[in-house]
């Protein structure tokens, strides 16, 4: 029996990995920050890609196109932590509620969408206040893209992180669970050991090289 194997989703397949009070719940978790650190790099490099062309908002010189494939970014790994522990319950809860699986999919991609645009806007009206003076932003501005709320969230961005919410929730999330419940205890843990240590090599390889670049 394949480590991983995608199964067909049902109601039994989507509850019970919300499980806050189980080793076995934070173990799935921390490996879920340390492979999304990665793989949300790589996936950046094809979204920027079609923002670019669609909007033309990416700059040459974004650090994406030149960042080694090993670096961590980290918002993608904490993502993933605020997704699991918000979003998932969340999930299981439509799933109760819900008939179908279908009707449940949509409340949680809506209620996802919603999500990211409230932490948007927090976020902005936090940090991204605009200079008095000029009236430009210092981090990010979306005034000019239809589609923005209030000049800070936007809500094409939105709609993709809802997207990648639904991914990971509903298919990423149990993966990592169910693989590690198809394992004996001692191996589920020398896994996770191992992954802990992958993830260490790429964080200490990537800034040894920022190190080592700032120096010269």
């Amino acid at each position: 029996m394949a480590f991983l194997r995608i199964r067909k989703v049902s109601e039994h397949d989507q509850i019970g990995y919300f499980a806050p009070k189980t080793w076995e719940f934070w173990r799935a978790l921390i490996v879920a920050f340390c492979l999304c650190c990665i793989i949300g790099h790589w996936l950046e490099m094809p979204y920027c890609w079609l923002m670019d062309n669609l909007f033309g908002i990416v700059e040459d010189d974004y650090a994406v196109w030149s960042d080694p494939w090993y670096h961590p970014y980290w918002v993608y790994g904490f993502g993933a932590v605020f997704m699991t522990l918000l979003i998932e319950p969340l999930k299981e809860r439509f799933i109760m509620r819900r008939k179908t699986l279908w009707g449940a999919f949509l409340e949680c991609f809506v209620a996802a969408i919603l999500i990211a645009m409230v932490l948007e806007l927090v976020m902005g009206w936090l940090v991204n206040q605009p200079d008095p003076v000029t009236g430009e932003y210092p981090f990010w501005d979306n005034s000019q893209l239809p589609g923005n709320v209030f000049g800070q969230a936007w809500l094409v961005n939105d709609f993709f992180i809802g997207l990648a919410s639904m991914l990971y929730v509903w298919i990423v999330f149990p993966l990592i669970c169910e693989g590690f419940m198809r394992l004996r205890p001692k191996a589920a843990n020398a896994v996770f050991a191992l992954i802990i240590v992958g993830f260490g090599l790429c964080c200490l390889a990537s800034y040894l090289e920022l190190a080592l670049w700032e120096k010269y």
